[in-house]
């Protein structure tokens, strides 16, 4: 298949094309999936960029740079990768419920995120549920009206999106605002001398990532970087929330530890930690960890020289910033749900694109932040949100969504799969997608659960 679009993205970035770039991408194209947006060609070229870049890193520390293939299928499998997780031979629960599309007065629909207890409960309070089901909520939802509804759940802090069409996102105040900003961008927040990369036999030997993450686009770019060698060290509370069965899809490679922001002695771990990272991801809102001392420019004063890479919602600018937002909400608001079926009867993606891709972009804006660094110095921040990955997919267009597959076959999927064993359990899940030519990609060690590993470097 045509590399291009791999090749855009990296250009987005400066990072021009080269002669000895080795990037195949296989497979016969959208769709895989039920679906009219091309998901795996969107799939498969993030991919096919964090390849380039990884490639561009081991050219860095031997002078030689690797071949990069990529499958579309496996691509396209990799923005449902949880679905495909068995634990001890079950299937694990993530979704909750109550989580759906509600019809509203007006003859809309609201998309409610009840995943996390307090959303739930405050989904239920605001909208005057009477009672705790399904039917209760629906009930409460159909006494008001589409944008009321949203802007209820959004002041109340609790996650829920209306549905529109892509006409009604293009004109919105937000969309237009999103529409003015790159899928991807590098910005530098301060000066440091150049760094070499550490030595070791896999492109990330060496690197420490301080992933401050939830969910899935976090996580999943964290798990790149483990792929490919880097000691990621994956950070919670213990009074957070957390949909714990998705580390048995993101969580390969990395050790997990707890941190309490809410302390000093946390703070302090934090700083320390951070003093010796070369890569910070975070998940939150714009200007949350400010607030604790830790913005990007906070971060690059204590240690010159690191990435910071910011993943969110709605991204950093517009009205809608610091809204809360997830994958499935996101999808509703940008008009891809109702493309996916209708307005009147709209239908998630069978897919969660715009969290795994937004993860991928995270993980490929520090790779090309790093090679910055090895080069010029510098520190780096990176931003990417779901909602500018949803106006680059849908700038992509549509095909016949009737031509793709409820599901892969067994022919196709199950050379895409693997097993760990380890504190989880026997897990099985898809094998990471990057194939390069010198330093295949793999998992050193299994998922773990959260606070299972103390906080400190390997």
């Amino acid at each position: 298949m045509n590399t291009d679009l791999a090749h855009s993205i990296l250009g987005q970035l400066g990072r021009a094309k080269r002669a000895d770039d080795r990037l195949t991408i296989t497979g016969d194209g959208d769709p895989v999936f039920q679906t009219p947006w091309r998901v795996g060609t969107a799939g498969a070229a993030a991919l096919g960029a964090v390849g380039l870049a990884v490639s561009d890193l081991w050219r860095l520390k031997t002078g030689k740079p690797q071949s990069v293939a990529v499958d579309l299928n496996a691509a396209t499998a990799s923005l449902r990768s949880n679905t495909y997780v068995l634990r001890n031979g079950e299937r694990p629960v993530s979704w909750d419920p109550l989580s759906g599309h509600y019809p509203t007065r007006d003859g809309r629909h609201m998309f409610i995120h009840t995943n996390h207890p307090h959303h739930r409960a405050g989904a239920l309070r605001i909208a005057g549920a009477e009672g705790d089901t399904r039917e209760a909520l629906a009930a409460a939802v159909a006494k008001w009206d589409g944008l009321a509804i949203e802007q209820a759940i959004a002041d109340g802090g609790c996650v829920g999106g209306l549905t529109r069409s892509r006409e009604e996102w293009n004109a919105h105040p937000h969309g237009v605002a999103i529409a003015k900003l790159p899928l991807i961008d590098i910005v530098k927040i301060g000066d440091s001398p150049a760094e070499p990369l550490p030595k070791g036999d896999r492109p990330l030997s060496g690197i420490r990532a301080f992933d401050l993450t939830r969910v899935l686009a976090g996580p999943t770019s964290g798990r790149v970087l483990a792929e490919n060698g880097a000691d990621v060290l994956h950070v919670a509370a213990p009074h957070l929330p957390y949909q714990a069965e998705l580390l048995m899809d993101t969580g390969h490679g990395k050790r997990c530890a707890w941190i309490d922001l809410r302390e000093p002695a946390g703070v302090e771990t934090m700083k320390t930690l951070l003093k010796d990272a070369d890569i910070f991801t975070q998940g939150y809102r714009p200007g949350t960890l400010a607030a604790r001392g830790f913005s990007p420019e906070q971060v690059a004063a204590l240690r010159p020289g690191i990435v910071c890479v910011s993943l969110c919602a709605y991204g950093h600018e517009g009205p809608w910033s610091s809204r809360r937002g997830f994958d499935s909400i996101v999808q509703n608001v940008t008009g891809l749900a109702a493309t996916q079926a209708s307005l009147a009867k709209p239908r998630n993606l069978p897919v969660q694109a715009l969290d795994y891709i937004a993860g991928y972009l995270g993980a490929l804006g520090a790779l090309v932040a790093l090679a910055r660094r090895v080069e010029q110095g510098g520190s780096w921040q990176v931003r990417v949100s779901l909602v500018q990955v949803a106006h680059w997919l849908a700038n992509l267009g549509t095909v016949d969504a009737t031509k793709g597959a409820a599901e892969l076959s067994d022919e196709l999927l199950l050379p895409l799969l693997t097993e760990s064993v380890g504190p989880l359990g026997r897990l099985r899940h898809l094998k990471p997608v990057v194939q390069l030519g010198e330093t295949p990609a793999f998992y050193a060690k299994p998922a773990e659960p959260l606070g299972t590993s103390p906080a400190q470097w390997a």
